[in-house]
Formats: structure tokens, sequence, C-alpha cells
């Protein structure tokens, strides 16, 4: 079992910069993928970046160039660096874990985290 708590959200006006963090535990963190997706509201669940356990990442390409995702294994955590928000980054951000390779599908995560609304002001 593996708990994932996600924090760093807020509000902020649009060009700022946030850093999502999402802490994991209870399983040998280093060895799984990590990826972050994010919920606006009325719609789907859609991926932004993710992690291999070896550091290999991949984005969406909407946020490349601007969001970095990496991760801390002494820590247990997974980091989502945001600058140049713009409102429609606005969304519920969902911090995902796997064992297995990492991927943009959702129904490749077994462990989601509860969720952090990250609101850009235009």
């Amino acid at each position: 079992q593996v708990q994932l708590v996600e924090s760093g959200g807020g509000l902020v006006q649009a060009g700022g910069s946030l850093r999502l963090s999402c802490a994991a535990s209870g399983r040998t963190f280093s060895r799984f993928a990590m990826g972050w997706f994010r919920q606006a509201p009325g719609k789907e669940r859609d991926f932004v970046a993710a992690i291999s356990w070896s550091g290999s990442t991949d984005y969406e390409d909407s946020v490349k160039g601007r969001f970095t995702i990496s991760r801390d294994n002494a820590k247990n955590t997974v980091y989502l660096q945001m600058n140049s928000l713009k409102p429609e980054d606005t969304a519920v951000y969902y911090c995902a874990a796997d064992s297995r390779s990492y991927s943009r599908r959702r129904g490749a995560y077994n462990y989601w985290g509860q969720g952090t609304q990250v609101t850009v002001s235009s």
C-alpha cells in the first residue's frame, strides 16, 4: 500500500509560479513511477507529467517548457515546479504512483493522492 499526500497548491496570478509536492509513504518509493494529473471542473482528469524511477520524464504538450517534474528519493517526494502559469492551468492537481513503468494513462496508476487546488487568476 502507498499513501500519497499533495501540498503546495494555492491562488496565484497569471505568470506566477507554484511548486507542488507529493509525499509518499508505505512502500519502496524509489522504485515507483510517479505522475501528476489535473482535473478542471466538468472535465476529465488529464495527464500533466510523469517521471520514472530512474528519472526519465514525460510532459503533456501544453506544459512543456513551463512545468518540471522531479523526485527526491531520499525524501520520498515528487515535485511539480510550475512556472509561467496561465488561467487554463486552474485545476485540482493529483499525484499518482505505480510500481510499473510511467505512463500517460490514468488507469496505469494504482495509487492516488487526494488532490490540491491550483487557481490561476488573470
